[in-house]
């Protein structure tokens, strides 16, 4: 086993044993995105040692989550796609922000070091649509006219399961490229022209880090955890950006999460010259109407008590803190989860 694998493994075992908690009835059930798994990890360590409540999230991506909740086999999905007003009408669902975070492009190029290779969308496009085949491309070049680029054949790897991520990097894609709008679109799984497919981000970092000349697309923790090579990306407003939680703050500064159905507010390719491109909010989905009423008031406690007590553990990981007027809405969209008698499950406390 090599390094990095121990490393691995490390992390997810203690990421399971932090999740999880002691097993009884009391604990949360949710299931979905890998993009806030590190947080919600780490959140649920630091609940279950205050309270005794463990929360049992099963990181399997935001397809899988979207479906478990629709099924109704756990207490709250998590998307990193927000679904549209019509799809939470017709499953009965209430949508909210959890957290804001950023995807990022991670490289295995020898030579190259974090934060020295400088992307934009267009080119980034067209290396996952196979027209960019060489780490010396003279588009690339142009972005990197002061760094010794190899003639390595670039491996693009993508997730293969349904994934928020995907999703995410997906529409900046199409963003930036017409011909990749129209060839394979923005979704949670799409069909990629080119490359080599990985689980989860766990599955795309581990890829990356293996293959010699690769590229690949994880949460920003990941790539930190696993120390990946990240990318500098060219903004909307010309500017070559670092992932960090300042540009992702500065991506979601002015986006209109109250005027926009179900929060579903997506934040790619934003204005600012601060802005990360790539940058979103992860989001919960929970029944209005519960099978078991209780499960979901312990959820929505676990949850302000993460929007008011976890925000340093967040910052930590580069995550981005929902801001303080966003959480208020969010909790008064909590009203509609109600009981049999039609009552909310949980009050807030003022």
């Amino acid at each position: 086993m090599n390094l990095f694998n121990a490393k691995r493994m490390l992390l997810a075992l203690a990421g399971a044993v932090g999740i999880a908690g002691a097993a009884h009835g009391a604990d949360i059930s949710g299931a979905g995105a890998t993009f806030p798994y590190p947080i919600y990890s780490k959140w649920a360590d630091a609940y279950r040692q205050k309270t005794g409540v463990g929360l049992n999230y099963q990181s399997i991506g935001s397809g899988g989550g979207i479906k478990q909740i629709k099924a109704k086999t756990v207490t709250f999905g998590a998307s990193d796609m927000p679904l549209k007003p019509e799809e939470l009408q017709e499953a009965g669902l209430v949508q909210f922000p959890m957290i804001i975070g950023g995807v990022v492009p991670v490289v295995n190029i020898r030579g190259v070091q974090a934060g020295q290779l400088v992307l934009d969308g267009a080119t980034l496009a067209d290396i996952y649509l196979g027209d960019i085949s060489k780490w010396n491309d003279p588009r690339i070049r142009k972005l990197n006219p002061k760094l010794a680029l190899p003639d390595t054949t670039i491996a693009p790897v993508y997730r293969s399961d349904g994934s928020g991520t995907n999703f995410l990097f997906s529409d900046y894609l199409s963003k930036s490229s017409p011909k990749f709008q129209q060839t394979v679109g923005a979704n949670t799984s799409v069909q990629w022209p080119v490359g080599i497919g990985a689980k989860g981000n766990e599955g795309v970092a581990n890829m990356t880090h293996q293959t010699d000349g690769a590229i690949g697309y994880v949460e920003y923790a990941y790539a930190k955890q696993t120390k990946l090579n990240y990318t500098k990306m060219v903004n909307l407003d010309g500017k070559a950006v670092a992932p960090t939680s300042a540009s992702f703050t500065a991506a979601a500064a002015n986006a209109n999460w109250e005027g926009t159905p179900g929060f579903g507010v997506i934040l790619t390719n934003q204005s600012g010259p601060e802005s990360w491109p790539i940058a979103a909010a992860t989001f919960i989905l929970m029944h209005k109407k519960p099978q078991k009423p209780a499960d979901s008031a312990e959820a929505l406690k676990f949850f302000t008590w993460a929007y008011t007590k976890g925000g340093k553990m967040a910052e930590d990981l580069d995550f981005v803190p929902m801001p303080e007027k966003v959480v208020g809405a969010v909790q008064k969209s909590w009203a509609e989860i109600k009981d049999d008698k039609g009552q909310p499950v949980f009050a807030a406390s003022k």
